[in-house]
């Protein structure tokens, strides 16, 4: 089992959304490398942490996990959608996404500014500098080390 990174604006879709909804299409992902993780490397199962970012305070929100193989995100096809691309066609699409079910939301909002604070965590793709991916990996002791920290 693999285990996620995935960002998301809680004034758009938070944790709390998820949580309502239970299960949702991540998508929207425009970046190539996010795309390719979702497309070759998630699977069904696979931990993922849910992550408030572009807030006031950008953190760990909960916990979810991936339900769905990937496939091609709709919204590439629909000239109403901010996320369309004309490019993209239904023979050969090139935005993809998975969906992924609430789990649990955390007690609190691990934050980005504890995160770093952790030599433990001194790796992690998040905390790189000009990292600014929204769907990222996480290692198996990265994934344990943080739900301790709740």
């Amino acid at each position: 089992m693999n285990h996620w990174l995935m960002k998301s604006e809680p004034d758009t879709f938070s944790i709390d959304d998820l949580k309502r909804k239970k299960r949702e299409a991540w998508d929207g992902v425009r970046n190539y490398q996010a795309r390719n993780f979702m497309r070759d490397e998630m699977r069904v199962g696979d931990g993922v942490f849910f992550y408030h970012s572009n807030c006031a305070e950008p953190g760990i929100a909960g916990v979810a996990k991936v339900v769905t193989d990937a496939y091609p995100d709709p919204s590439q096809f629909d000239p109403k959608s901010k996320y369309f691309d004309p490019a993209s066609s239904r023979d050969n699409p090139r935005w993809m996404l998975v969906d992924v079910a609430f789990v649990k939301k955390l007690t609190r909002v691990i934050t980005l500014d504890e995160l770093k604070n952790h030599p433990k965590l001194e790796g992690m793709t998040l905390l790189r500098k000009g990292n600014r991916l929204s769907v990222m990996p996480v290692n198996a002791a990265e994934w344990t080390y943080i739900l301790e920290l709740e």
